[in-house]
């Protein structure tokens, strides 16, 4: 129940940032917001406020913003154009489109800040750290644990990381010395890499970083912490879209939709392993979960933001607004596809599920070695 509890304010938290970023900006340009709805109807409670009704709705998950005139075909209607969105400049309704997108990188930013100003600033060092030890792997059976600090290997002092797997790498098959230190002794350990080893278990089977996440003092942390936190949001919001562009790849030529892809199922099972690692974890889901839903957005696909700036650009070239009949199917037809994909990522998920244990794995510089 707190898993679902935790799974169902994450996205509730998502989704009503992202729509708020739209309600902000649709309120500063003058557009008219009938409602802003937490949950999604049928109606449960609301109260008008100015022009707006602001509700709690049956559905309690996410929210949504009505705009007056969102939808050309409403448009034409309107009697009120002025406060319509499509009587607004191409720049204001471009603005109020992509508000939401920068409403999501914003509370990733948020969180990444978060939890870099209270877990450390993390910190490129010459030292080669444990920090996970594969079951039965090599490293396992001699004992090596996390937090142990490799020094040396075959008596030649180590460098920095690339030295370690390039010695590593030369001495596959063969015993190796390593020289390990251990809170305030160094031990000499002898190890004997793997000439094969599984995949992503590396020839000693374990995860090694030389990052350290370095402490400053208090009154710098969030400083610090923010600055980290847009290069998180930044390198996430990077790998989320070559992942995407991976996947749409695989969707449309070959049919297969990647087993790493998580949907709703997918999401609460992760959000089980997260919840149980505390707070921080939290947040630094919440974040990568907040870019995720930013970049998806900004995709040129009906029915998401990108889809409608897609008819911005079309107006701004043919210097004509598109038809509302074409805008209304495009957007349905776009709708009816995500709704199919969602469907098919889910049944992957429990495929998945049946099949294999998901493994969350935190993005830093960790090397399986």
């Amino acid at each position: 129940m707190f898993t679902f509890l935790v799974f169902l304010i994450t996205l509730s938290v998502l989704v009503l940032v992202h729509e708020l970023g739209h309600f902000l900006a649709a309120k500063k340009a003058g557009i008219k917001v009938e409602e802003f709805g937490f949950g999604y109807p049928p109606r449960l409670w609301g109260r008008k406020i100015g022009e707006t009704i602001y509700s709690i709705n049956w559905v309690p998950f996410g929210g949504f913003v009505r705009l007056y005139g969102e939808e050309l075909a409403h448009f034409a209607k309107a009697p009120r154009a002025k406060q319509a969105f499509w009587s607004k400049s191409k720049r204001v309704r471009t603005a109020v489109i992509v508000a939401g997108v920068l409403g999501n990188f914003l509370l990733a930013i948020i969180c990444f800040s978060a939890v870099y100003s209270v877990s450390g600033i993390p910190t490129q060092t010459d030292k080669i750290k444990i920090v996970d030890i594969i079951e039965s792997s090599p490293a396992d059976k001699i004992e090596l644990k996390k937090e142990d600090i490799i020094l040396a290997v075959d008596d030649q002092t180590l460098e920095n990381l690339k030295h370690f797997v390039d010695l590593i790498g030369e001495k596959k098959g063969q015993q190796v010395k390593l020289l390990i230190k251990r809170g305030e002794d160094n031990l000499p350990l002898s190890i004997t890499p793997r000439l094969e080893s599984p995949q992503g278990e590396g020839p000693l089977g374990v995860v090694v970083s030389s990052i350290e996440m370095k402490k400053y003092p208090f009154w710098q942390m969030p400083f610090r912490g923010a600055i980290e936190g847009v290069k998180e949001a930044l390198g996430w919001g990077t790998l989320i879209f070559t992942a995407l562009a991976k996947m749409l790849v695989d969707l449309v030529g070959r049919g297969v939709v990647p087993k790493d892809v998580a949907g709703p199922i997918g999401i609460l099972q992760i959000t089980s392993t997260v919840a149980n690692q505390g707070l921080l974890a939290i947040f630094q889901f919440v974040g990568i979960l907040s870019v995720n839903l930013a970049v998806l957005n900004i995709l040129p696909f009906p029915a998401l933001d990108g889809g409608r700036l897609l008819f911005i650009l079309y107006e701004a070239i043919t210097q004509r607004r598109p038809k509302p009949s074409i805008e209304h199917w495009v957007n349905a037809v776009g709708m009816s596809i995500l709704l199919f994909l969602i469907i098919l990522v889910t049944a992957n998920d429990i495929a998945r599920i049946v099949n294999t244990t998901a493994i969350l794995t935190r993005f830093h510089s960790l090397w399986p070695f």
